[in-house]
Formats: structure tokens, sequence, C-alpha cells
């Protein structure tokens, strides 16, 4: 969180449009802790998109644009996989923007396969809110359960492997 990963998907899909080329966005319906259709970054940058529920709803929505773009891509099934792959083999740019690992540093949901199949990946980095390195763990402060809690600085903050490892310790079990 907090590494300009939105902001580069809205970037991106700018650049398509200024280009002329049909672009279409989605984003996971259960996030709507910025607005409930459009994809907005931190710094409060937007961009309209479809919500949809599931990965599989994409496709219904997908057909004959040139370029598509996918926010929060760790919230959708395993399905988000192969309809990557199905656009990209219909000839469609596909552009996805998620978390690679979850609140404990594990893989995150479909981002594991997503990354094996990308034919190109930038992997951006946050700032360490504590020591001011590369930040690569979204550290959740708050103490809710569950693998998927909505939230920004309120519930997390970003850090870099050391302050992570420190930080995890000190956690009351």
């Amino acid at each position: 969180m907090f590494s300009g990963k939105t902001e580069e998907l809205i970037r991106r899909l700018r650049r398509a449009q200024i280009a002329k080329q049909s672009v279409q966005i989605f984003k996971p319906a259960i996030d709507v802790r910025f607005h409930a259709n459009n994809v907005v970054s931190h710094d409060a940058n937007s961009i309209p998109s479809t919500p949809v529920q599931t990965a599989a709803q994409i496709m219904l929505y997908a057909n004959d644009f040139d370029v598509v773009g996918i926010d929060e891509a760790q919230f959708f099934d395993d399905e988000i996989v192969s309809v990557c792959n199905k656009l990209a083999d219909m000839g469609t740019r596909v552009i996805v923007a998620g978390l690679d690992m979850d609140y404990t540093g594990k893989p995150f949901g479909p981002m594991p396969a997503l990354l094996a199949t990308a034919e190109h990946i930038d992997k951006v980095h946050a700032v360490c809110i504590q020591c001011g390195g590369l930040a690569q763990f979204s550290h959740r402060k708050s103490e809710k359960k569950g693998l998927v809690v909505l939230g920004e600085t309120d519930n997390y903050e970003p850090l870099c492997r050391k302050c992570f490892l420190e930080k995890n310790r000190q956690r009351p079990k």
C-alpha cells in the first residue's frame, strides 16, 4: 500500500486514452473506500471504472477494447488469471495493479499466478514509515481480523523488511 500502484495504473490508462485507444477499467465491487465506481489513488486522482463482483464478469464487459485496466487484483478470485490471459490472447493490452503480499507478508490471492504469467512487471515500493527505506510490506496497525480489511493509514502502514519484522515481534499473539 501507499506505493503508487493505482496512480501508475491511472497514468498508463490515461496515456492510452490520449493515444486514442479504447480503454475500460475494472475494480472489485467491494472496494468502495474512495468512490463506489471510480478508481481513485491516494493522492485523489481518479478515473471512471466498472465495479464487478467476480473476475468472470470482466469478460462480459471487456469486449472490443484496446486496453483493459484492473485495480486491486488481489481482491479477485483465482479466475482473474485466466481472464487476463484470455484478454491478452485476444490482443488486448491488460494492465493490472495489486498488492503482491497480504498484511502478514504472505503472497496475496491470485497475485503470484498473475505475476508468473505477466509479460512485464513493475514492482513499486512505498517509503517505510519508520526508517525511510524502501517498504515492501503493508503492516496492519489495527487489531481487526480477517484477510481483507479495507482501510488506509488508519489500518495500515508501509514498512521495510527490518521494521516489519520488528513490529511483528512486538505484536501480542
